[in-house]
């Protein structure tokens, strides 16, 4: 039986071009959230099933990759134009050279990745919700579909989306939804990310649907919402190669955890180590397990109603009472 499963509707075809002392040095990888994500389960010793959809000649080369890497794979496959990106970062930066999102789904396609997705998840007992490639690739209530009948089946849902996507897996209900500070300022569910806004927005969520709550932000310490009390989640600051793929690598570490039986809290101090490690390397979704387990040690978690300074802050039960008066 495989630990956690992970929804990846539409995985994408990376093509990044690098330095090399005798030219560019052309490196093609199987990415997208999903795929991050599952990469970084495994590298933490987690076992996983990935549900996903492939695409015409770009989605015939990522299963390939995908079965070199030794993934467990329930795969649709299907004519048309997939998921895939060429990046140069020749300049030390990433330049965007041509993206594609993809074709949607039929609805032929969608009833077959919906059941292999149930299955999966149903014989893992934890599933990760993770987004499309495109905002048109599929309609947002399969989230909620999959999250209520999951939830039903007493099956844990962790859900890493933003937007409509993440609206409607809260209507069906989520044990976790991990989203960036910056994601909730783009859904218009916070005015800015000053802390006491992200409170606010967390104790909504929560009442949407979500267990709990974790908010994400760069450069900052994250924050926790378990039953009624925010936490501060203090990582250790690396030096940082490249950001993408970290929020990924928190979910991952957060899912690992759960999966095994551990605590929120245990969960996300591992999923904070391991989206520190990752911003210090080029690989998505990557890192060795060693060394996150020796960042999660460095982890703080505290409420969040005191500071390092020792003032006393808005208390979350009174700032959730403000904002039901409100």
């Amino acid at each position: 039986m495989n630990d956690v499963a992970v929804f990846a509707p539409s995985p994408v075809l990376t093509v990044t071009v690098e330095d090399h002392p005798d030219g560019a040095d052309i490196h093609l990888h199987a990415g997208g959230q999903g795929i991050w994500q599952a990469r970084m389960l495994r590298a933490l010793g987690t076992s996983v099933t990935m549900c996903a959809v492939f695409s015409g000649e770009s989605g015939r080369v990522l299963h390939h990759l995908l079965d070199d890497e030794g993934f467990h794979v329930l795969a649709v496959h299907r004519d048309g134009r997939g998921g895939a990106y060429v990046h140069d970062r020749r300049g030390g930066v990433r330049i965007k050279i041509a993206e594609t999102a993809g074709e949607p789904l039929s609805r032929h396609e969608l009833d077959k990745l919906y059941g292999l997705t149930l299955r999966a998840g149903l014989d893992a007992g934890t599933t990760i919700l993770s987004g499309p490639a495109g905002l048109n690739i599929l309609s947002p209530d399969v989230y909620r579909r999959l999250a209520a009948d999951l939830r039903t089946a007493g099956r844990r849902v962790i859900a890493d989306l933003s937007g409509e996507r993440l609206t409607a897996a809260l209507k069906g209900g989520v044990t976790v939804v991990k989203v960036s500070d910056e994601e909730l300022l783009a859904d218009n569910r916070v005015p800015d990310t000053s802390e006491e806004q992200l409170i606010a927005a967390m104790h909504r969520l929560q009442r949407e649907g979500a267990e709990n709550v974790i908010v994400s932000r760069a450069g900052e310490y994250a924050l926790l919402l378990a039953e009624d009390e925010v936490s501060e989640v203090h990582m250790p600051k690396l030096q940082i190669a490249d950001t993408t793929g970290a929020g990924d690598s928190m979910t991952a570490g957060v899912a690992a955890t759960l999966a095994g039986g551990g605590t929120i809290e245990e969960a996300v101090a591992l999923g904070a180590a391991a989206g520190a490690l990752n911003v210090t390397r080029h690989g998505l979704g990557t890192g060795e397990a060693e060394a996150i387990y020796k960042l999660r040690e460095l982890v703080r978690i505290h409420p969040a109603e005191t500071d390092s300074t020792g003032l006393t802050r808005l208390s979350p039960a009174d700032l959730a009472r403000r904002v039901r008066e409100e």
